[in-house]
């Protein structure tokens, strides 16, 4: 009989009340006391922690890199914007290649380097923007778009906004790093460093939200040598799947000088251990009968339904941002991404904060829906569905040019 994946209950009162792992304690029972001992000793605990259950080993870098401008319009977005489309090929010293598109925005008025946002997107770089000549990207098979349709994802990006405030603006199609189907790992990424008889085994060493993290740092590669960006001033942001990404990103890359996460859920900002709404069971039996890969490592499978018993939980993900700003955003009708886990996460995530002199986290209360917390860590709740919204990036913005 096949298993059949299920969810937990998205009734408030049917979430556990969980006391999630302090994120200062060490392997062997001492308390980290300083920012130092942070950096040092527990930073590494929990990413070797990370690694071996969750999200894989970090893919390396190519050892050659290079960009392709392939177009060029100094007038965009009305004239506020410069637009470059740029090829990201990245290669190795076996001969072995693999390239993508980046879609770049810079403000026209700046006069100096300015700081930037780069994320990953759902259907396409053609689908971030009204802009019509932007070319397509995106591709889930070998001639396939993940949507043939142009800008219908716009609200998400809401680049006209961005610019206007002084920053600038890069996105990359997740589906051209790694397809989000099953059977297309031919077309990814990790072509660059594993044969074809090793396919098979990839997911007990990597995953794909792995992946798509390596393509974001690669992205941040490309923003290094963009003359009219400050490179010491890039976020990194995604929403959903995206924001699951956004947040290991972050925690493997601290060049990164903020992290975002959008109503990313299990595997995201919520707490496993709640048992509330989505959950493991989807990421693996649900997906495999749905021909979405998993996102995770096979490691994180003999959790399905024993959450208890995870030596680890999201708000400690959050953690490996410290001192970096972090932005975590919930929804009041995404049940599923659990809102009051993601927000109990950034209260959980607050003493690694305090490390390093930043005030605890201003709330002891999820806030009304659209209102936020304010600090360094910070979390609003938006109403509405599962979405990222010009009220998300409103946030957002505000608080870029705060720490940024």
């Amino acid at each position: 009989m096949a298993y059949q994946a299920k969810r937990y209950s998205v009734n408030p009162e049917d979430a556990v009340h969980c006391i999630p792992p302090d994120p200062l304690l060490l392997e062997d029972g001492r308390r980290v006391a300083t920012a130092d001992e942070w950096l040092a000793l527990r930073r590494p605990q929990l990413m070797a922690l990370l690694e071996r259950e969750c999200y894989g080993l970090p893919l390396p870098p190519p050892d050659v890199l290079t960009v392709r401008q392939l177009s060029l319009r100094q007038d965009a977005l009305g004239g506020l914007a410069t637009r470059k489309e740029l090829e990201i090929r990245c290669a190795m010293n076996n001969g072995r290649s693999f390239a993508f598109v980046m879609l770049l925005y810079l403000p026209n008025q700046a006069d100096a380097p300015v700081p930037a946002f780069l994320g990953l997107n759902f259907k396409g770089n053609h689908n971030t923007t009204d802009e019509t000549d932007v070319l397509q990207t995106g591709f889930v098979h070998r001639d396939q778009l993940a949507e043939p349709k142009r800008g219908v994802q716009t609200a998400r990006w809401c680049f006209e906004e961005v610019i206007r405030r002084g920053y600038a603006s890069a996105t990359i199609c997740y589906h051209d790093i790694h397809p989000d189907f099953i059977n297309e790992t031919e077309r990814s990424c990790f072509t660059l460093f594993f044969d074809e008889p090793d396919y098979l085994r990839i997911r007990e060493t990597h995953s794909i939200i792995g992946a798509w993290a390596w393509g974001l740092r690669r992205g941040l590669d490309v923003l290094e040598r963009e003359p009219r960006i400050d490179s010491q001033r890039v976020a990194v942001h995604g929403h959903s799947r995206l924001g699951k990404t956004s947040l290991w990103a972050g925690a493997l890359d601290q060049r990164f000088a903020m992290v975002i996460s959008n109503d990313s859920g299990c595997g995201g900002a919520a707490l496993h251990k709640r048992k509330y709404g989505e959950n493991l069971s989807q990421h693996f039996e649900w997906h495999e009968q749905n021909e979405v890969p998993v996102w995770f490592i096979t490691a994180l499978k003999k959790y399905i339904f024993k959450e208890e018993d995870l030596p680890f939980d999201q708000h400690e993900v959050l953690a490996m941002a410290a001192p970096r700003p972090l932005c975590v955003a919930s929804a009041t009708q995404d049940l599923q991404a659990d809102p009051e886990g993601e927000y109990l996460s950034c209260r959980y995530a607050s003493p690694v904060y305090e490390l390093f002199g930043c005030p605890p986290f201003a709330s002891d209360c999820m806030p009304q829906p659209n209102q936020h917390v304010p600090g360094r860590l910070h979390y609003h709740l938006r109403e509405g569905i599962h979405d990222q919204t010009p009220f998300d990036w409103q946030h957002y913005l505000e608080q870029a040019d705060l720490f940024l």
